[in-house]
């Protein structure tokens, strides 16, 4: 969706930078390109008085721009420093760049500890996020911290050991640092968070035998919920949940923790979003096997990295090791390319581990679109006893995400969600969960305090599917 500039092309700023193209957009502000690579910020006067009001900034950090009868108030950042919504932003190359967003968030808590900041604006020459006062239910800042980090996973930064699986390139003692530095979670809770794991180690290290289920145990009165795929809900309650749940009577009639499952299905029917929702439900640790994380072009290293993920996670069973993009270490060694002797070596570990994993309380559940490339050793109940298959949502299973999603967002009477569901289905269920952010958008937008329907069509207007258009659509909060 274009932008419709405030201000002309080569427009002159107070520093002499010169406007390029609008980036970015929201109600009251834009971003927009300078000569030389850089940015810069643009706000009318209604937010550019929020922001002085909550005392974010003080009215000097951005300096006053007449054009014609508006006023906008504006400031100019160099490339070296991010200047983006923060569902824009890239994940940090750096320490120094991940403690400045940490220093950034602090300090616009310090004096507004309200304002939802999930869609924000990253101002790092002033170091702030500003709040754009968006329609969208408020994401805690700790999961904020954690998405930004991450690149766009919707991860706490309070689960440390799960964000220094995902960040090992920082380090727990940096990672230790930022988070800190936020002043989403004290020094104290980290350092008896930290004790906590280490009495963990020793115990597991003591004793290492896995631990049953038991000594993480789940809610015995909840129910794990996944709105929009009632099928595969019914299927994790029933051959994951009600196991761990009830593992001494299942154990009573032979029946062990829970085997391995594949999940195949197209991109963006909710395979991954499904697997978050019950790791999270569990609370155990997880572990992932993906292309960036084990991948090597050396002899017998792809190998090594698989085997050493495999034993980090049955020293922290119960947990949950996850196998992403399957195809990529699994596929048949039938087929015969120039690196076959290296597949054939990473199917065998993979066929000798997955069995062990699941007698050590290892959840084992893989993920792929190209069920056809898997080799058929691995697809043979013993190692993946049950494959299940994601297809597009129907109408009904895109009404009850719709359901959950509008649920906490203020919205007209009017709103049809069966209309919307109807015209939804067979859609990836990401494209269900970006009609209903970029609708509520669009009505913040115009200055409406609700969502309505006409905007929400507007929203589903300009999604076409992404299979039709082969568009990319940005990560964002929903």
């Amino acid at each position: 969706m274009s932008i419709e500039a405030w201000l002309p092309i080569g427009h002159e700023l107070h520093d002499g930078t010169r406007c390029g193209k609008p980036l970015y957009g929201g109600h009251g502000w834009q971003i927009v390109t300078t000569a030389g690579g850089g940015r810069a910020l643009l706000a009318n006067e209604a937010l550019h008085s929020k922001w002085v009001t909550s005392r974010i900034i003080d009215d000097s950090a951005l300096k006053p721009l007449l054009f014609g009868s508006a006023t906008f108030h504006a400031l100019s950042s160099a490339p070296s420093k991010m200047l983006a919504p923060i569902n824009e932003c890239r994940s940090p190359n750096n320490k120094a760049e991940a403690l400045s967003f940490a220093l950034a968030l602090k300090a616009t808590r310090e004096t507004d500890a309200e304002s939802p900041l999930q869609d924000a604006i990253y101002v790092e020459p002033i170091s702030r996020l500003l709040p754009t006062y968006t329609i969208t239910s408020r994401v805690d800042d700790d999961v904020l911290l954690g998405f930004w980090l991450t690149g766009g996973a919707r991860v706490s930064a309070k689960a440390g050991r799960r964000l220094s699986q995902m960040l090992s390139w920082m380090g727990s003692s940096n990672l230790t640092e930022v988070v800190s530095a936020s002043g989403v979670m004290t020094l104290a809770k980290m350092a008896q968070d930290d004790a906590e794991q280490a009495d963990l180690l020793q115990t597991e290290i003591a004793d290492p035998i896995p631990r049953s289920s038991g000594d993480r145990g789940i809610d015995s009165d909840a129910r794990f919920s996944l709105p929009g795929r009632p099928m595969l809900e019914e299927f994790f309650n029933e051959h994951i949940i009600d196991i761990v749940r009830n593992e001494e009577r299942y154990a009573a009639l032979g029946v062990g923790f829970p085997s391995a499952v594949a999940l195949h299905g197209p991109p963006g029917c909710g395979k991954t979003f499904a697997v978050e929702q019950l790791v999270e439900f569990l609370g155990w640790p997880s572990f992932q096997i993906d292309a960036s994380s084990v991948a090597s072009p050396y002899i017998h290293e792809t190998s090594k990295k698989i085997a050493e993920i495999f034993d980090k996670a049955m020293r922290s069973a119960p947990s949950v090791l996850i196998i992403d993009e399957m195809e990529s270490f699994l596929a048949d060694r039938e087929a015969g390319s120039g690196g076959s002797h290296h597949r054939v070596e990473e199917v065998a570990e993979f066929l000798r581990r997955i069995p062990e994993a699941g007698k050590n309380h290892v959840l084992v559940v893989g993920m792929t679109n190209r069920i056809e490339m898997i080799d058929s050793a691995i697809m043979r109940r013993g190692r993946f006893d049950h494959v299940i298959e994601v297809p597009p949502a129907t109408e009904e299973e895109v009404s009850a995400l719709l359901d959950k999603l509008l649920s906490d967002l203020p919205k007209d009477s009017g709103v049809d969600q069966a209309t919307l569901a109807k015209r939804l289905a067979g859609r990836p269920l990401s494209d269900v969960a970006f009609v209903v952010r970029e609708g509520a958008r669009l009505s913040a937008r115009a200055g409406k305090l609700k969502i309505n329907q006409a905007f929400l069509l507007s929203a589903l207007d300009s999604a076409p599917s992404r299979a039709d258009q082969g568009q990319s659509r940005r990560i964002g909060f929903v």
